[in-house]
This record gives structure tokens, sequence and C-alpha cells, in this order.
């Protein structure tokens, strides 16, 4: 459903997708199913955090074609693999640390796990740092959560289902979309003229 019933100039010109969502949808999951369908992720992704206010991953150098991770101290540890994800221990390196107080309250050092989708975490966190990417997104964003609480505040078939069954919950739902679509078109004044839509003029 476009955002605010705008036509969706994209998917009919067969453009590549662009999917907006927020640090619930900035999951590396999420990132790899959208780069896999050729679509480009405008989510953003939750900046690394630690308790305490500690050194947090972000200030560590993940360097993954050498499978290594640099702390704020310059100290370098190797990535080892752990099941899906891979793991720098420090450990005895962190004894002597002038930076541990801010680091890791640890007794056997600070560690750093990274996931099998780092590189597109990494890559997400980058790019929203560009002062175009968060002009895009600011502009975007608010329109597709209007539209969502467009459809929410139904007391039925947003929040609610009236039906049992995936398929008819599934077809309940979209019949609820197109109505709030309609609604929305009817505002826009839009018209049929041509064989396309205009908005009726005045």
């Amino acid at each position: 459903m476009p955002p605010d019933g705008e036509a969706d100039t994209e998917a009919a010109a067969g453009a590549p997708l662009t999917v907006y969502g927020d640090a619930a949808y900035g999951a590396g999951e999420l990132l790899e199913t959208l780069e896999a369908a050729g679509a480009t992720a405008m989510c953003k992704v939750q900046p690394p955090t630690a308790p305490g206010g500690r050194f947090s991953k972000a200030d560590f150098r993940i360097d993954l074609p050498a499978r290594t991770v640099t702390c704020p101290a310059g100290r370098l540890a190797l990535l080892r693999s752990a099941g899906r994800d891979a793991i720098a221990s420090f450990g005895p390196a962190c004894a002597d640390c002038p930076l541990v107080a801010r680091c890791t309250v640890s007794p056997t050092g600070r560690t750093i796990s990274v996931g099998p989708h780092e590189t597109l975490l990494l890559r997400a966190r980058a790019a929203s740092c560009d002062p175009a990417w968060l002009t895009d997104y600011r502009a975007t964003r608010p329109k597709v959560e209007r539209k969502i609480a467009h459809l929410m505040r139904r007391r039925h078939g947003g929040r609610r289902a009236r039906v049992r069954g995936r398929a008819r919950v599934g077809a309940d739902f979209a019949l609820l979309a197109a109505a709030v679509n309609l609604a929305r078109l009817a505002v826009l004044g839009l018209v049929r003229s041509g064989g396309g839509w205009a908005v009726r003029a005045g």
C-alpha cells in the first residue's frame, strides 16, 4: 500500500523496491532477505550499546577479511568460530590495559561477538550516517507510519481479526487496506481521466 495513497510509480515502472522501516526492522535477517530480493533497505539499525556507558562494539575495529578485532587501546584479538557466530576474546590482555575500567568488569576480559550478518549491519549503519540517506528517510518514513496508524485505528481488521485462519485473516486485512486506500484517493480527489488517474482540478 503506497504511503498516503500516493501512486507507487517505482513499482509501476519496474524500478527496484525500496523498503523503509525503523530500528525494529533493522535486523540482519531482514537486511539479508531484502538484499537477496534486490531491494534497497532504508531501515535504521540500532547502534551497539554497552552497560554503564562503557565501550560498545562500535568502538572496536572489526576486520572481517582478516578475522581480527582491535580494541580502543590498540590490542588485537582473533575471531574464532563459535557456531553461527565468531567471538574475539581479549582475555589476559585486559588485565594490564589502562582502559579496562571503561571497557569491562569481567575478570576474564572483554569479548566481542560477531554474527553472520555483521557485514550487512555495518554497511547499513554507515549508510544511515549519510545526510542524503537521512533526508530521504525522514521525508518518507513518517508517511508510512501514518498510513499504518490509519489501519490500526480500526477496531476490527487492523488490530483484531474478525475471522479465523491465515488465509481469511489475510483476505480480510487486504480488504481493509483497499478501503483505506480508496478513502485516501477520495480525499485527494482522484478521478479517472483518459485511461489513467488524475487529481480533480480545484
